[in-house]
């Protein structure tokens, strides 16, 4: 059973606690009622036990580290149901062949969303692709492994550049084969900011917007993929153009068949 009570309890423990100023500020906008009802179910199942402090702030959602009932960290991302963009969710969503009819309700879409980042997520993993481990999803609330250590979570590729460089881009290529051809998703939105370097390893985040194959749109995705990626690699001093990346890509993964 809900208890409100004690999730406003919970929720003034960490506002109180003087290294959560930022939790404070997010309040409004992220705990709502329907989703402190959520955290509290996600608490009461023994997913994790608290929130610490918050690691990412961005339009949709806000990433939250918490600790599992054994004390080990967790990334939890929470989505804003209030401030999503229904213009810019449909096209990623809409004609996904995994899911139904799309709602048009705002929480009802919004919880779809984080499904199918978790979906995602759990086929790239099985896959061998480099990204977080995905723990649990319940309503707008997706738990996934923290990327990071115990000084702060791994930088992006954006804020940092690898020690080993050579290392990270064969890592990175044979990551993103796995990705698109092992797990079959197009990322849709590849770029600097949506990959993590962690010991001179990438770590492939953000994949709410990733499709099948067979999305109506993954063609156009992965050709603006392809085009992030010649840009990523290009501050490698490695110059690939888009087409020549989707036949390496290909033929790392041992997958010949055309798409």
């Amino acid at each position: 059973m809900y208890d409100q009570r004690r999730v406003e309890e919970l929720l003034a423990r960490w506002e109180n606690d003087p290294h959560n100023a930022e939790m404070r500020k997010v309040r409004n906008e992220v705990f709502d009622v329907l989703t402190l009802r959520t955290i509290y179910k996600l608490i009461e199942s023994g997913v994790f036990s608290r929130l610490l402090r918050v690691i990412s702030t961005g339009k949709e959602a806000n990433v939250f580290l918490a600790n599992d009932v054994a004390g080990n960290p967790l990334a939890v991302k929470i989505y804003r149901v209030d401030t999503s963009e229904f213009r810019r969710i449909l096209p990623y969503i809409d004609g996904d062949p995994r899911f139904g009819r799309i709602p048009r309700d705002r929480r009802r879409l919004v919880h779809l969303w984080t499904k199918k980042e978790f979906k995602n997520l759990d086929a790239a993993f099985r896959a061998g692709a480099p990204v977080p481990y995905p723990v649990a999803v319940r309503n707008n609330v997706l738990v996934m492994e923290f990327i990071g250590d115990d000084e702060g979570p791994a930088p992006r590729l954006r804020d940092t550049f690898p020690e080993d460089e050579g290392r990270f881009v064969d890592a990175l290529l044979d990551g993103l084969a796995k990705f698109y051809f092992g797990a079959g998703l197009v990322h849709a939105d590849l770029s600097e900011y949506n990959i993590l370097v962690r010991d001179s390893l990438p770590v492939i985040i953000d994949l709410g917007q990733s499709v099948p194959w067979d999305h109506p749109n993954a063609p156009f995705f992965f050709q603006r993929d392809m085009r992030q990626l010649s840009k990523i690699l290009a501050e490698f001093d490695k110059d690939f153009a888009p087409d020549e990346l989707y036949r390496m890509l290909k033929e790392r993964s041992g997958d010949g068949r055309k798409r």
